[in-house]
């Protein structure tokens, strides 16, 4: 299970929001490529960009905070934020990206999602963000219908890399992750999951890694900054696999 530290960006800067509010924002780097490098240094093996501005905008807004991410650091990079159009998708690939998440697009317009994923195989994610169990868009602002399972089997075909899912209210609450709704959509699904929101402490971690179904990984932000989790001692943790069971 891979631990995915957050760089969230807003303004130009390293930031977190408390359950996806813009106004309740909290700056704890200015510098989001030296944020990067720290990570790496602490053992990081991948790491998860969010262009917040651009979420919100439609298109991207901290490319160049993104650019200089990329241009810092040897590893590994996924992207979600404004992402909704095939040459906004070509372009930060061919920028270095390992991987773009895509998440209202994948509501509004699946057929990308689709026609991504078979152009760029392994290399585009969709982002499923949910309160209650329903889907929410364009930067958690409208929320639709559809169900979180229900969504995520409509990809099941399609060559979707992963599954990032975020349950908006715990996000950056510190209230620890939803693992009962991650692992039910691991369940629903062949596509990897990944589980984002409320990872606050290596018991959260811990309890996604022995929640009885396997996920691609955890992402955590607000608990990396603060220190409430320490990164390298977490990673030693996700490498020695679950517990035994029964």
């Amino acid at each position: 299970m891979i631990l995915y530290p957050a760089i969230d960006l807003k303004d130009g800067q390293c930031v977190r929001l408390y359950k996806g509010e813009m106004d309740q924002a909290t700056v704890f780097n200015d510098d989001p490529a030296a944020q990067a490098r720290a990570f790496v240094g602490q053992g990081a093996e991948w790491l998860h960009l969010v262009d917040l501005n651009g979420a919100f905008a439609g298109n991207p807004v901290n490319a160049s905070a993104v650019e200089a991410i990329l241009a810092a650091v040897d590893l590994p990079c996924q992207l979600g934020g404004g992402i909704r159009d095939m040459a906004t998708i070509e372009g930060w690939l061919q920028k270095g990206l390992a991987r773009v998440i895509l998440g209202t697009v994948a509501v509004e317009d699946p057929d990308l999602v689709r026609e991504a994923a078979r152009a760029f195989p392994g290399q585009v994610a969709v982002g499923i963000d949910a309160r209650e169990g329903r889907v929410a868009t364009k930067g958690w602002a409208e929320e639709t219908d559809i169900e979180v399972t229900e969504l995520a089997r409509a990809f099941e075909d399609a060559g979707v890399a992963a599954i990032i899912y975020t349950d908006i209210n715990r996000d950056g609450a510190m209230q620890g992750p939803n693992v009962a709704a991650t692992a039910a959509l691991a369940r629903a699904t062949s596509i990897p999951v990944i589980a984002s929101g409320g990872v606050s402490r290596l018991e959260d971690l811990i309890a996604l890694r022995d929640c009885g179904v396997a996920l691609n990984g955890a992402i955590s932000g607000r608990a990396l900054y603060d220190g409430k989790l320490d990164l390298q001692a977490a990673l030693e943790a996700l490498k020695q696999g679950a517990a035994p069971r029964g």
